[in-house]
C-alpha cells in the first residue's frame, strides 16, 4: 500500500530530515515539518543559538554560518547537515503552518513534546474530511549519531506499514514486533480529521 508519510522534529533540521532524505532514498511518498516557534541551531555557546524563521532557505543558513565560524560549524557537523537538508529541499517548514492539507496517512515525530504538539494540531483542526492518520513517536536524541540511528529505525517502521493491506488492522502487532526487535519505546496514536 502506497502510504504519504510526515517526518517532524522541532526545527526540522535534523532528525526529521535524516528521516526524510532516507525515506525519500529509498522511494517513499514523505515530507517534513518543525513545531517549533523558530528554527534554533547551536551557536558559539548555549545561550547565543542561531536563531531563522522557518521558510528560511537552508542554502542561507550554511552561507550564514560558514561566513560566522566555519571552523566551528564544520566541527559540530552543521554546515555537513544543511548541505544534506538543501540536497533534500529548500527550507524548513512549520508543520502548524504547511500540513494543513491533510493528506498524511502516518506523521513520525522525534519526541514526545513534538508528538503532543502534532496531536494537538490535528484535533484543533475543523474535522471536514474524517481521514485516518496514524502519529508514531520514537524519541531520539537531537544529535547527528542518533539522528542516523533514528532515520533507519523509521524507514523500518514505515516499511513495514507499506508491507500490510491495512495498517489500522494491524498496527497494534506491528507496533509489539517492532518494539521487540529494536528494544525501543513507541507511543502511537490514531487521529480522524
Amino acid at each position: 500500500m502506497r502510504l504519504r508519510h510526515a517526518m517532524v522534529c522541532a526545527s526540522n533540521q535534523n532528525r526529521s530530515m535524516e528521516a526524510h532524505a532516507l525515506l525519500k532514498k529509498h522511494g517513499f511518498d514523505v515530507s517534513s515539518y518543525g513545531t517549533g516557534a523558530h528554527v534554533k541551531l547551536p551557536g558559539p555557546s548555549i545561550r547565543e543559538p542561531n536563531v531563522y524563521e522557518f521558510g528560511t532557505p537552508y542554502r542561507r543558513m550554511f552561507d550564514d554560518l560558514k561566513r560566522k565560524d566555519p571552523e566551528l560549524y564544520k566541527r559540530n557537523g552543521l554546515l555537513q547537515m544543511l548541505k544534506r537538508n538543501l540536497n533534500v529541499k529548500t527550507a524548513p517548514q512549520r508543520w502548524q503552518e504547511n500540513a494543513a492539507d491533510g493528506s498524511f496517512d502516518v506523521v513520525f515525530t522525534f519526541e514526545e513534546r513534538v508528538f503532543d504538539m502534532v496531536i494537538e494540531d490535528l484535533h484543533n483542526r475543523e474535522q471536514n474530511l474524517m481521514k485516518i492518520v496514524l502519529v508514531i513517536n520514537l524519541d531520539v536524541k537531537d544529535n547527528h549519531e542518533e539522528a542516523a540511528s533514528g532515520a533507519r529505525l523509521a524507514l523500518d517502521l514505515c516499511q513495514k506499514l507499506e508491507a500490510v493491506d491495512a495498517w489500522e488492522d494491524e498496527i497494534d502487532e506491528i507496533v509489539v514486533r517492532f518494539e521487540r526487535q529494536h528494544r525501543r519505546k513507541l507511543i502511537f496514536t490514531i487521529c480522524f480529521y
